[in-house]
């Protein structure tokens, strides 16, 4: 369990901090160099990063004691933000038929 935690520490932090930084270009490389942001998406983008950040930090920390209750739960919920995420980046693939270079490889990341 602990390489699982290290491994959602890094990835998610690395899309967090892409996602805080570079919305639009993170966005393009996800959904397709087409789509164009809102203010209001480059808002929702950004607190995305921040959950995603989030998720990453709390995934490092219970790294340290992968046995304790503590880590099963962030396990847990890492389970339930994966189908979630998995199923709401196929939308754009698969309703919208848009998608950029890293959608496919992001849906089976989190499948």
């Amino acid at each position: 369990m602990k390489r699982l935690l290290v491994a959602t520490a890094v990835i998610e932090g690395a899309a967090g901090v892409a996602l805080l930084i570079w919305p639009s270009a993170t966005v393009g490389v996800l959904a397709g160099p087409t789509v164009v942001l809102s203010s209001v998406a480059l808002t929702l983008v950004r607190l995305g990063g921040a959950v995603l950040l989030a998720v990453g930090a709390s995934a490092g920390l219970a790294s340290r004691r992968p046995e304790s209750r503590t880590a099963r739960g962030v396990v847990w919920g890492m389970t339930l933000y994966n189908l979630g995420a998995a199923g709401g980046l196929c939308v754009p693939k698969l309703a919208l038929s848009q998608g950029g270079a890293l959608l496919w490889p992001a849906i089976v990341l989190h499948a």
